[in-house]
């Protein structure tokens, strides 16, 4: 198997993810970072495997640019949802 049929192997099942588990959750903490709420400790957690994911498929983007945008606009949406849950937790203290 060729390293571009590998790569593309990687992508389609980390899509097939984002699509039936980490976007419909990420959505779900979005609404509710802006609705004022805090995020719970298994929250965090699953933020912090997501973006640990994003770093491991980072050279698979590097390759394969034709995702980046799609990257980009994931570590946005992840990133806004850090802050707004910081900003959150920093209202409440």
């Amino acid at each position: 198997m060729s390293s571009k049929q590998t790569d593309l192997g990687v992508i389609s099942s980390f899509i097939h993810r984002l699509q039936t588990q980490r976007l419909p959750r990420t959505l779900a903490m979005k609404v509710q970072v802006e609705q004022g709420e805090a995020l719970s400790d298994y929250d965090l957690d699953f933020l912090d495997r997501v973006l640990t994911d994003a770093r491991y498929i980072q050279p698979l983007i590097a390759r394969n640019p034709e995702y980046q945008p799609l990257a980009v606009q994931l570590i946005s949406l992840y990133l806004g949802i850090s802050r707004k849950a910081l900003e959150n937790e920093q209202g409440r203290g």
